[in-house]
């Protein structure tokens, strides 16, 4: 058996010969013209990075080069790695492999900041607490969604249209709780609504749309104005109570998709968004989304009960 120093000139002999075999370029992916990183290979015998090959078949399940239907491929959802390329470029390139890898760690960081450039999907109103399933098909969400997850972060913003705007000026922070890929590369996503937020600017990357954002956060009071507060949060609460037990039918088929009204909590000041059971009952109620925005964005708690108590009022009064 070879001994250590053996082994080491072993190695050195073959990273020379090899030095001298490959160039750089021989290790570029056609489609970045960037060193490999992740390298898969198709059925087909061609090899990308992993992420070049991901987007180019979120357009079309083809190979990038031959055109050969990788339907099949994209089916068993897997792009193993070409491990005896990154041995290659391990053995004969290890500085500039180790600056490909810092530049994608880079471009992951960018990707995982939570108040600038975070992605934009507009689709529909979500709210904080309440879950938000959707259905993924677009390239570029598609991209988005797959980002979401390499980066850990998990999260991205959701909003709804606005005419003259590429999207509303508020919207609702998602975060991803289960995804179920399909075998054509569309994907069921379950999200849940967290924090509200306020755009600040608006951006593109790749295709879908970025902004950056601050957080909303429901003014605080005490006192007298939060016994108050607290009394006509009480009162409400019956009222949706109410509205869920003798609403009509079209409310009743409502609440077998939705579930029940969430329970009251201890303490109606403690999330920064104001208790969970209104965001249930707005995201309920038949309301235009704009008038949902106007609640959505209102930092008073007291402003969006008293408008709650007269709409749920209002229905209540309904003849059945």
């Amino acid at each position: 058996p070879l001994d250590n120093e053996e082994k080491t000139a072993a190695a050195k002999c073959t990273q020379t010969c090899l030095g001298e075999l490959l160039s750089i370029s021989d290790l570029e992916c056609s489609l970045c013209i960037r060193m490999f990183f992740e390298p898969v290979t198709t059925p087909c015998g061609h090899t990308f990075c992993k992420e070049c090959l991901e987007r180019c078949l979120d357009h079309r399940p083809n190979c990038p080069l031959c055109k050969q239907s990788l339907r099949e491929y994209l089916k068993a959802g897997s792009y193993n790695p070409t491990v005896l390329l990154q041995d290659i470029m391990l053995a004969t390139f290890p500085a500039q492999l180790a600056e490909r890898r810092e530049l994608h760690q880079a471009e992951i960081a960018e990707l995982s900041n939570l108040t600038k450039n975070i992605p934009i999907f507009v689709c529909t109103m979500s709210f904080p607490g309440i879950a938000c399933p959707l259905h993924v098909f677009e390239p570029r969400y598609r991209l988005m969604i797959r980002r979401c997850q390499e980066t850990g972060t998990r999260r991205f913003g959701m909003c709804i249209y606005e005419n003259g705007k590429s999207f509303a000026d508020y919207g609702c922070m998602l975060e991803i709780r289960q995804i179920e890929l399909l075998a054509d590369g569309r994907s069921l996503v379950d999200t849940i609504g967290r924090r509200r937020f306020r755009v600040l600017s608006r951006g593109h990357r790749d295709g879908y749309n970025t902004a950056d954002i601050e957080y909303l956060e429901d003014k605080k009071v005490d006192g007298e104005e939060l016994r108050e507060l607290q009394c006509l949060h009480e009162s409400t609460y019956s009222l949706a109570q109410r509205f869920c037990e003798h609403g009509d039918l079209a409310s009743r088929h409502i609440l077998m998709q939705h579930g029940p009204l969430p329970e009251k909590e201890e303490d109606i000041q403690a999330l920064a968004d104001g208790p969970t059971w209104c965001w249930w009952l707005i995201s309920i109620l038949p309301l235009d989304p704009s008038y949902q925005l106007n609640l959505f964005s209102t930092t008073s708690l007291r402003a969006r009960l008293t408008q709650l108590q007269r709409i749920l009022a209002a229905l209540l009064q309904q003849p059945p």
